[in-house]
């Protein structure tokens, strides 16, 4: 009874250290998600967290250019080859969770510079009542976008503000090669009835009709539209299709490293892996529960993606992007 009475002092002890300080976050999952775990891990910890939602590329700008004088502790999801980007930079710093022993390596930084937390692959979005009106199936092939039905009919985000978007410009790059990826976008270009800053913005525009085809992660597909009654059907490429690793980081010099691995221990753990079944996310943690219908790698047909490669050629791709597309198109 004494060695039990030690062990609740100690404990409360810890969280009476942690108790009343704030941990600042920078997120780039929506809006209506992040609350799901930073409320709960309030909950857990007594830990207070002011949060900052940017896509992520918007992330990955803003901690450059508050490298000298960070404003927040930890970058909390966005696909892993922006933290990559960010590890290449300098803007991170390495941490070694005890959970993250049981993660396989492909979704873990070997240094600890970044954490994966859950896995999403990339699908197509498309309004089945503007299908019916167009008389088209929906799009089943990266070349089914190109369909003169399709044209002015199609959204996604620019791949330099979003983490989604520039998982799709990695996914044709690894799937065709970077000219023929190039060459292809030069033509889905003029599909697209208009980019957004957030990936996952273009499934509502879908849902509510105001385009028929978005492309954006399947669980963002299946969450804010599927899920809320939107004639949203979600079909996925048979050449193959691209998925992130989401994944966390601790700013380097941000103002509370202790408190950024102190969320990083508990995000992995299955109480906190548990919680993403709400966004039918699939999480990194082997024992944690999936959602009913929610997509894993193992349901679709993916292209194998070097994160490593696409975190470090970022800058030069998205340079070429904006070149070619968006001024040159």
């Amino acid at each position: 009874m004494r060695r039990w009475l030690f062990v609740f002092f100690i404990v409360m002890m810890v969280g009476a250290v942690f108790a009343g300080r704030v941990l600042h976050m920078y997120t780039a999952l929506d809006n209506n998600e992040w609350p799901i775990y930073v409320k709960a891990f309030e909950r857990a910890t007594g830990i207070k967290v002011d949060v900052v939602r940017m896509s992520s590329g918007e992330v990955l700008a803003r901690v450059e250019a508050e490298r000298k004088h960070p404003q927040a502790s930890i970058w909390f999801g966005g696909p892993a080859v922006d933290q990559i980007a960010a590890k290449k930079k300098g803007l991170t710093e390495p941490y070694k969770a005890p959970g993250a022993w049981s993660i396989p390596l492909a979704f873990k930084d070997p240094e600890g510079y970044w954490i994966g937390f859950y896995l999403g692959a990339i699908g197509f979005a498309s309004n089945a009542e503007q299908l019916r009106e167009l008389g088209v199936e929906p799009p089943r092939s990266w070349y089914d976008l190109l369909k003169p039905e399709f044209k002015g009919r199609i959204s996604l985000a620019y791949p330099y503000t979003s983490g989604t978007a520039y998982t799709v410009l990695a996914s044709l790059v690894a799937l065709m090669g970077e000219d023929e990826a190039f060459a292809y976008w030069k033509k889905l270009h003029k599909q697209i009835h208009h980019y957004n800053k957030s990936g996952s913005a273009c499934v509502t525009q879908v849902g509510l009709g105001e385009i028929t085809v978005g492309i954006a992660f399947a669980h963002d597909i299946i969450k804010k539209g599927i899920s809320k009654g939107y004639p949203v059907i979600l079909t996925f490429p048979k050449e193959g299709t691209g998925y992130e690793v989401g994944a966390m980081s601790i700013i380097k010099g941000g103002p509370e490293p202790d408190l950024a691995k102190k969320f990083i221990d508990w995000m992995l753990t299955k109480e906190a892996q548990d919680l993403m079944k709400q966004w039918y996310r699939i999480p990194v943690n082997p024992e944690a529960e999936v959602a009913k219908g929610a997509v894993r790698l193992s349901d679709v047909k993916v292209v194998p993606m070097d994160f490593e490669y696409f975190g470090k050629e970022k800058d030069r791709l998205i340079e070429r992007w904006k070149e070619e597309i968006e001024y040159g198109g």
